[in-house]
């Protein structure tokens, strides 16, 4: 099987209906659309009483209201600049959005409203704190909804997927520098030095992200300076007043903060975002990977031309299939 055979046989597959029937009690459907999102074939981690108890209370609040069910992915709403694919989105972004529509297929099928499925994008903090260009983070956001368009003619009718943005929920962008400003003293009051303390992981994580300057590489507080600004980030008011909802359940690639963490493909943690799709071959068939750029630098790969209608980005003409070695 071609590559090309492959991605469109998948595609194809989420047309395929599975048969299951509406279910009119409240009471079932709310436990079968439960057993849906908790599924271990879909769910990387272990589930904890308080996350179980709020996924099922926004289920029942949804169902009461005879609303969609709701649930947020909080992403980072760029294309991580050290991949060659910056800054649109490429497989990595298909095949996880393929994912979660398989993922939540059923709870279209047994409940009428369907499922609003809401990437809420970070991208408005990405320029201040990994020096990303804002044209890089547009173009993506725009390549990110055209997949969204291109992806719905083979979803459910009742699979509604979005992208919201951080940005959006203030009136202006000085508005929210205000309100990142005010976060980021409130937390280096509270802190010895004004700083936080870094372990060898965040540091990590800091270098793989942010585009240093030749300013900030002088500076040996840099990283802790940019952890600053990202643990104020995550304070501001537009960012949890909007997905931290009674009727809304989150959902993160990895453990965070309470969320559900589904990951991006069946094999697959690494957030779609700093990753890219490649293929890795499995008998007659693939398996949808991602890689880190450190994965990407490590493997061998062949690439196979694509060509299927809707897909005209440039990352989308050539697949990476992983060489066995």
């Amino acid at each position: 099987m071609t590559a090309q055979n492959y991605i469109q046989s998948k595609l194809d597959d989420l047309r395929t209906p599975l048969g299951l029937e509406k279910i009119a009690d409240d009471a079932l459907v709310a436990e079968a659309i439960f057993k849906a999102i908790t599924s271990k074939k879909f769910r990387k981690y272990s589930l904890s009483p308080e996350q179980s108890d709020h996924i099922k209370s926004s289920i029942a609040l949804n169902i009461q209201n005879k609303e969609p069910i709701k649930a947020t992915l909080v992403f980072g709403g760029y294309k991580l600049w050290r991949l060659e694919e910056t800054p649109e989105v490429d497989w990595a972004e298909l095949f996880s959005l393929m994912y979660y529509t398989n993922w939540v297929k059923p709870i279209c099928e047994i409940y009428e409203p369907g499922i609003w499925f809401d990437f809420f994008s970070d991208d408005v903090i990405v320029p201040k704190m990994n020096n990303v260009s804002p044209d890089d983070t547009k173009i993506y956001q725009d390549s990110f909804k055209k997949l969204l368009v291109f992806l719905k003619a083979y979803q459910p009718e009742n699979l509604n997927m979005t992208l919201n943005r951080v940005g959006d929920q203030y009136e202006s962008y000085q508005a929210f520098e205000t309100d990142l400003e005010d976060q980021m003293k409130t937390l280096a009051a509270n802190l010895e030095g004004g700083l936080p303390v870094l372990n060898d992981v965040a540091r990590a994580t800091l270098d793989l992200n942010v585009r240093t300057t030749p300013e900030q590489l002088a500076d040996p507080l840099w990283h802790e300076k940019v952890q600053l600004m990202h643990d104020g980030y995550a304070q501001v008011k537009g960012r949890r007043p909007y997905y931290r909802q009674p009727d809304k359940f989150n959902i993160m690639t990895t453990p965070l903060n309470g969320m559900l963490a589904v990951g991006t493909t069946k094999d697959t943690i690494m957030k779609f975002w700093i990753g890219a799709g490649v293929l890795k071959p499995r008998d007659d068939t693939f398996r949808q990977i991602i890689f880190s750029p450190n994965q990407l630098e490590r493997s061998q790969f062949e690439l196979q031309p694509i060509s299927i209608v809707g897909l005209s980005s440039k990352n989308f003409s050539k697949v990476r299939v992983l060489k066995e070695i």
